[in-house]
């Protein structure tokens, strides 16, 4: 046996899960992290709500930061000073559009393809970054951020930059609000916000506090573009409820894939995430796997409940294998269920994108049997639903 199999053997062993092949960029010193664009306040919410439990070695990244925040925090005040009144009184064009599904079921691919309509628009990766002052700051910070970006996301070989489109919950993140994202900076706690995946356990406070923020998100994005906004963050796949609440003409698009597939693929992004934007070194295991179980369990429990209360015509859900095998015909029906028009516009668009997409080369992983029946037995009204045996 060479030491390469003795090596998968051990990690089965040990985590139920052998990472076959992995893509994704490495950790470079100069990268920029999901936190660089926080306030003060907002960096020192983050680092309270891990206890302030940094590595050592994790040092350099803590203080690089707090040196960013009495920028971030000028640039977010003269955001204020100069357009909180016109955000405020923004109205969304209309309700957004909504991707969600599971974490590696493909919302990143079916985000990528709904940006090329041109009468959307996405919020991308600087504007998560920066929430609190992308609308002063991002026609001259990010050309020069551009160059420390990677090529590559650290957990798989789908391409980066900062003005492509990114998971809101990020820019969640750095507004300082809860969300279950901190995990990411703290690996080792016990889980961050919990609660916050899928809304429903908060006080009335605290939820209309949340979804506050989140309507600022929207309106100053609308403030931006003036378009739909089409917003995908797998959190919001248990946060359908909450979200009717602002916006009951909301329109959802949910993705499903393969559980088998999901399971390894989103503990190994957690461990990537973390390894690079983590101020704790991670330690993954059992813990993590618990971790993404339970969180699969909440998420789809909530999903499942709140899904009748979608306006008829305002939900459509598709297959990662559909949107890879036949994207442009997928699209289409997409956009025949949500009556989203001009789909004739777009074809030769996203046909173009779907040829670029041919040589994109997918994780691959392998997990136990052992494991394989945990997964079928906690997550089978998923089982039940989407997968056809």
């Amino acid at each position: 046996m060479t030491s390469t199999t003795q090596d998968a053997s051990k990690e089965s062993k040990k985590t139920g899960i052998v990472k076959v092949k992995s893509g994704g960029s490495p950790d470079r010193f100069w990268n920029p992290r999901f936190w660089d664009g926080m306030t003060f306040t907002a960096w020192a919410k983050t680092l309270n709500a891990g206890k302030w439990r940094v590595a050592v070695g994790r040092y350099p990244m803590l203080v690089t930061i707090w040196c960013l925040t009495p920028m971030n925090s000028f640039l977010a005040a003269l955001q204020r000073r100069f357009y909180k009144r016109a955000i405020a009184a923004t109205r969304p064009v209309q309700d957004p559009i909504f991707i969600v599904g599971h974490w590696r079921s493909g919302t990143t691919l079916l985000h990528e393809y709904l940006m090329r309509d041109e009468r959307f628009a996405t919020i991308n990766t600087y504007e998560c970054f920066a929430p609190t002052h992308f609308i002063v700051s991002e026609r001259f910070i990010s050309p020069w951020l551009e160059y420390l970006m990677p090529s590559k996301r650290p957990m798989d070989n789908m391409a980066v930059g900062l003005s492509r489109p990114q998971e809101d919950e990020f820019a969640i993140c750095a507004l300082g609000m809860n969300s279950p994202y901190r995990d990411v900076a703290f690996p080792n706690n016990d889980p961050i916000d919990a609660e916050y995946l899928t809304l429903r356990s908060l006080s009335d406070k605290d939820r209309s506090r949340w979804l506050d923020a989140f309507e600022y998100l929207i309106k100053a994005l609308t403030f931006k573009y003036k378009k739909t906004l089409v917003l995908k963050s797998p959190p919001h796949t248990a946060r359908i409820a909450a979200i009717l609440e602002r916006f009951p003409d909301a329109k959802f698009i949910h993705i499903s894939r393969d559980p088998f597939v999901l399971f390894p693929s989103t503990v190994n992004l957690w461990m990537k995430l973390a390894k690079i934007h983590g101020l704790q070194f991670p330690k993954g295991g059992a813990k993590l796997e618990e971790k993404v179980l339970k969180n699969f369990e909440e998420m789809y429990e909530s999903f499942f409940k709140a899904i009748p209360n979608v306006k008829p015509g305002n939900l459509c859900e598709i297959t990662y294998d559909e949107i890879v095998a036949s994207p442009v015909e997928t699209l289409e029906r997409v956009y025949t269920e949500l009556n989203l028009g001009e789909f004739d516009k777009n074809r030769d668009v996203f046909r173009q994108y779907a040829e670029t997409q041919k040589s994109y080369k997918k994780n691959k992983f392998e997990i136990s049997d052992e494991m394989k029946e945990t997964i079928k037995k906690r997550w089978k009204t998923y089982f039940d639903r989407y997968v056809k045996e």
